[in-house]
């Protein structure tokens, strides 16, 4: 082995494999404009338990996130934010809610993307399945319709406990945005992209003022499985987006 490859392992942050995930993840939610400036948080759980986890640091546009400068944080720890790179305190309060009470939720993305907003800014913030995108979400997604402000500790735990059904992968957070959980970050980014795409789609479809075409139960639930068992589409997924960002912005993995 060469000095310059025992120099890289000895410089290799923990968990190194899941912070290129999830700054990969971070730097295409910029190129899909689903970000919010320096707001927003997506995390990842690296302990068995779920209680230990990655995190963006605070107010860092995506756009320049990087392996390296995630944060590693404890959800049982109750003096992280009188740490001197804290992470934001609605972000702290979300994420830390769930990775303290959903150990299920491996990754969890939360972002305010155009279309996802404007769902959850309707009375009713259900996505119907008109597509096969949308049915992708049919009896898999949960609206909150209780928005009580900023996401601090006990707005985060109220969100948390929302999310006690493994089955439920996506929250319309009434009001507010999106939030999806995901057993890796290519499960939940996939589940991201595609939510947004439905919404979109939706959204369009209203505009036109014209019937909807509602897909029935059935149908609808027959394809939601269809997609959840359809191996690895999450897995190519993110690997070609992987592929991209190396060519085009390696610095990410840093």
């Amino acid at each position: 082995m060469s000095l310059s490859s025992v120099a890289r392992m000895a410089n290799t942050p923990d968990h190194y494999d899941e912070r290129v995930d999830l700054a990969c993840a971070f730097r295409w939610t910029v190129r899909l404009n689903m970000h919010e400036g320096v707001a927003n948080h997506f995390s990842l759980a690296v302990s068995d338990d779920g209680r230990q986890f990655l995190m963006n640091a605070n107010q860092v546009h995506f756009s320049r996130i990087r392996a390296s400068c995630l944060l590693m944080l404890d959800a049982d720890d109750p003096s992280t934010m009188e740490h001197p790179a804290a992470p934001d305190p609605t972000a702290w309060g979300l994420h830390g809610s769930i990775h303290r009470y959903c150990p299920h939720a491996r990754c969890v993305l939360h972002c305010h993307p155009i279309y996802s907003t404007v769902l959850a800014s309707l009375a009713d913030s259900r996505l119907p399945p008109i597509d096969q995108n949308s049915a992708m979400f049919y009896e898999r997604h949960i609206v909150d319709g209780g928005y009580g402000g900023l996401a601090f500790e006990d707005e985060g735990e109220r969100c948390a406990r929302l999310l006690a059904d493994p089955k439920v992968k996506v929250m319309v957070m009434g009001n507010h945005g999106v939030l999806v959980i995901g057993d890796t970050v290519s499960d939940a980014f996939n589940r991201l992209y595609y939510f947004e795409r439905a919404a979109e789609t939706y959204i369009k479809a209203l505009w036109t003022g014209r019937e909807l075409r509602v897909l029935p139960h059935e149908i609808a639930a027959r394809t939601a499985q269809e997609i959840e068992d359809y191996p690895e589409q999450d897995v190519r997924h993110f690997a070609e987006l992987r592929a991209i960002l190396d060519d085009e912005e390696p610095d990410y993995r840093n």
